[in-house]
């Protein structure tokens, strides 16, 4: 359950349950009036007209919404023999997933799913693995720190629904919808990001005011910001009963290449299309955030990689052969 209004002890409660990370940060929270973020605000509406949009007449959500997103999972932490240095390199044996959700009028359906696996390591003598249950590519990393290690992992996860959605996306242009930030994936026609936690604050505090004001069904102005790389940008809320800071509120990315009018468009029929696709608290608990699809689109995924038990024994098995 989730309080609706605060109440006379002065606070309320986060709708997302209590495991998971908070859907926004405390830090960005506390800092909502400081962006180290390049900003332009007034794509679509001047800075001093910022106001909640509601989308007009002329809107029309997706007849059919593609919703991709991946997974990934370590199996096992590995050590390559380099035989150009005294000591093993340290890498990572993981499997990833990526599907596709089909919806529209008469539902979801799963569109395209594929996994992959790969040996990630530093070494330029990292192995094919074969094991009795699977086979793991190798795949280079610019260094041997796990956080390198963790972002070539990322890398091929998102190059991998790059690949799936440009294959599914030769039958039509339907509009797509990635579960993450757009990079990487910039190139894609009619394609948004969707990030349902935020770790930093974006906007300054006029504008941060706006998307507190948001009712569920509406979206700030359209805005691009620039960080490391560049996009357009707007926060939209779902339906949800919390009054918690932030409660059912979902940052959107769009291609920095779009004309105003094109992102306008895809910010309007995201908004549309998003609120029946809104995850409920009973079922999800990071709802309404992680929207349906997405949170069963991760359980198959998730489902598809396999028994990490097995795959580390089979690993393990390997290695000594």
């Amino acid at each position: 359950m989730t309080s609706a209004t605060p109440g006379a002890s002065g606070f309320t409660v986060d709708p997302w349950d209590p495991g998971y990370a908070a859907a926004i940060a405390v830090e960005a929270l506390s800092e909502l009036g400081a962006t180290s973020a390049e900003l332009v605000l007034d794509i679509e509406r001047p800075v001093a007209d910022w106001k909640p949009v509601t989308p007009g007449p002329g809107a029309a959500a997706p007849e059919t919404l593609l919703v991709a997103d991946g997974v990934r999972r370590i199996d096992a932490r590995v050590w390559v023999h380099d035989p150009d240095l005294p000591m093993p390199v340290p890498g990572i044996a993981a499997s990833y997933a990526a599907g596709i959700v089909r919806c529209g009028r008469a539902g979801a359906e799963l569109a395209a799913i594929e996994v992959d696996r790969s040996l990630i390591s530093a070494s330029p003598y990292a192995p094919e693995v074969k094991t009795a249950h699977a086979s793991y590519r190798p795949n280079k990393a610019a260094d041997s720190s796990f956080e390198e290690l963790s972002l070539a992992l990322q890398r091929q996860v998102t190059q991998l629904e790059v690949d799936l959605a440009v294959r599914h996306r030769s039958l039509g242009d339907e509009l797509l919808l990635v579960d993450g930030p757009l990079r990487g994936r910039t190139h894609l026609p009619r394609t948004v990001g969707y990030i349902k936690t935020h770790h930093a604050a974006y906007l300054p505090q006029p504008q941060s005011a706006v998307v507190a004001a948001l009712t569920p069904g509406q979206r700030t102005p359209v805005f691009l910001m620039g960080t490391s790389w560049r996009r357009h940008a707007w926060y939209l809320r779902l339906p949800v009963q919390s009054s918690a800071p932030w409660a059912g509120i979902a940052r959107c990315e769009a291609s920095a290449d779009l004309d105003p009018a094109q992102v306008v468009e895809l910010a309007d029929a995201v908004t549309l299309a998003l609120p029946a696709l809104a995850g409920v608290d009973y079922k999800d608990p990071r709802a309404p955030q992680n929207l349906v699809p997405i949170g069963g689109l991760e359980k198959l995924l998730r489902h598809h990689l396999g028994d990490p038990r097995l795959l580390y024994r089979s690993l393990r098995t390997a290695a000594h052969q």
